[in-house]
């Protein structure tokens, strides 16, 4: 049996942060992995206020003293004065990765007009890719069913661990070896 990997889901609201709120964003990165992913996989999940420090802090937690290979982020990725899971992701990682924002956005618009408003995107902190997420479960399923089948490989080039999903219900792209 493969090592299981370690995934951080990070949840950015004040309100769910304050136990107001139910997250139900968290929950549904959790659904989804446990459908989607073959590989054993340990969640490490945070619920933070819609503080840049303190999604900064969770990212580099995560990355740096946590080891997971990927963290996906959901909710703050909007135009209000207090989203700013993008900054705080740009900030926090050596690379940016725009290509997973514009498929996300593309898959969204087809659904609702208002997707252009968000700014979800994709950084890599060393040997960790991180991708932002709307806020709402269906947009979650959504957005990850678009971006998912290249998030193996890129964790590959990175250095990361092979993972493996669940190909009766996605197949992840990797080149075919010459």
């Amino acid at each position: 049996m493969p090592k299981a990997v370690r995934i951080g889901i990070v949840t950015v609201s004040d309100r769910a942060n304050r136990g107001e709120y139910e997250d139900r964003g968290g929950p549904a990165i959790r659904e989804y992995l446990d459908e989607v992913l073959a590989t054993p996989f340990v969640p490490v999940a945070k619920i933070v206020p819609d503080e840049k420090p303190q999604v900064e802090a969770a990212l580099r937690t995560l990355t740096d003293k946590e080891g997971c290979c990927l963290i996906i982020t959901t909710g703050s990725t909007g135009p209000a004065k207090r989203d700013i899971v993008p900054e705080a992701t740009e900030a926090s990682c050596d690379k940016m990765m725009p290509g997973f924002g514009e498929l996300m956005r593309k898959v969204s618009l087809e659904k609702v007009p208002t997707a252009i408003l968000s700014r979800q995107t994709a950084g890599i902190r060393g040997t960790t890719l991180i991708v932002n997420l709307p806020g709402q479960p269906k947009a979650i399923r959504e957005c990850l069913d678009a971006v998912f089948p290249a998030i193996p490989y890129c964790i590959d080039l990175i250095d990361g661990p092979y993972l493996e999903t669940n190909e009766e219900r996605l197949v992840a792209f990797r080149p075919q070896k010459k």
